[in-house]
C-alpha cells in the first residue's frame, strides 16, 4: 500500500485514521499521464522552487520530516481547480521542492476523480481529521500534531471554527496559549506526484534521488 500519505501529515494519527485503495499501476506516468507530470514539474518547479516561495503563496507548514524526506506544507484550500492548484507542496529538509498532492473534496464525488488523464486508481482517499501547530514552551520551536476528528469533537470541538480549547481538552497540549494554528484537514480524494525527477516514477512510493535526515519520522504527538 503507498506510503507516501503517511508523510508526517498523517505521522500524528493513529493507523485506522485512513483508507486507502491499493494502486494497481507502477509508479511511472502513462499515456496523457506523461504530459500531465511534464507540465507540473516545470510549472511548480518554476513558481515555487523553496519552501520560502510555497510560504509567500500561503502555504503553510505543518508536518515534520516524513519517511520519504517530504515537509509539507499546505494552503487549506482542498479543491485544486486545475494543476496549477496543488493542495500541498513538500520540500526537503533544506528547503527544495520535491512534490505536490492535488486533491478534491470527497463531498464532491463518491468516486475516484477523472481528472487531467490521469489514471483514477492513482487517487487516495484521506479521512477528515485534525491538524495544530503549537510551540514548545521551553524551547519555543513550533510542534505539529494531528487528531482524529471523533477525539476532537468528544472534546468539545466545532469543526467550523476549531479552536484550541479543545486541544486541551483532549490532552494533545497543555496550554492553548502555546497553539498558534489550528484547521480541520477534511474528507478528501489525494493525487501526489514527485517534481524532483524521480527514476522509479514520479508517483512512485518514494524517490531514491531523496535522502532522508537522521531526524526523519519524528513523532508529531
Amino acid at each position: 500500500m503507498y506510503q507516501r500519505f503517511l508523510f508526517s501529515l498523517i505521522a500524528a494519527l493513529s493507523a485506522g485514521t485512513l483508507l486507502a485503495a491499493a494502486p494497481t499501476l507502477s509508479g511511472k506516468p502513462v499515456g496523457a499521464e506523461v504530459q500531465f507530470v511534464r507540465s507540473i514539474q516545470a510549472d511548480l518547479m518554476r513558481r515555487f522552487p523553496t519552501a520560502a516561495d510555497a510560504e509567500k503563496a500561503d502555504y503553510l507548514r505543518y508536518t515534520y520530516e516524513d519517511s520519504t524526506g517530504a515537509i509539507s506544507y499546505a494552503n487549506r484550500q482542498w479543491q485544486s481547480s486545475d494543476p496549477q492548484h496543488p493542495s500541498q507542496l513538500w520540500y526537503d529538509v533544506n528547503g527544495k521542492l520535491l512534490g505536490a498532492d492535488f486533491s478534491v473534496l470527497q463531498s464532491n464525488g463518491a468516486s475516484a476523480p477523472h481528472l487531467w488523464g490521469v489514471d483514477p486508481s492513482r487517487w487516495v482517499k484521506f479521512r477528515a481529521h485534525v491538524h495544530y501547530i503549537a510551540k514548545d514552551p521551553k524551547t519555543n520551536e513550533p510542534v505539529y500534531g494531528g487528531l482524529r476528528m471523533s477525539r476532537f469533537t468528544a472534546a468539545g470541538g466545532d469543526l467550523a471554527n476549531p479552536s484550541a480549547a479543545a486541544l486541551v481538552k483532549a490532552g494533545v497540549v497543555k496550554n492553548a496559549g502555546d497553539v498558534q494554528t489550528v484547521f480541520v484537514f477534511p474528507a478528501i480524494w489525494d493525487l501526489i506526484v514527485w517534481v524532483k525527477p524521480n527514476p522509479l516514477g514520479a508517483f512512485a512510493d518514494k524517490n531514491p534521488n531523496v535522502i532522508p535526515s537522521k531526524n526523519a519520522e519524528k513523532d508529531s504527538m
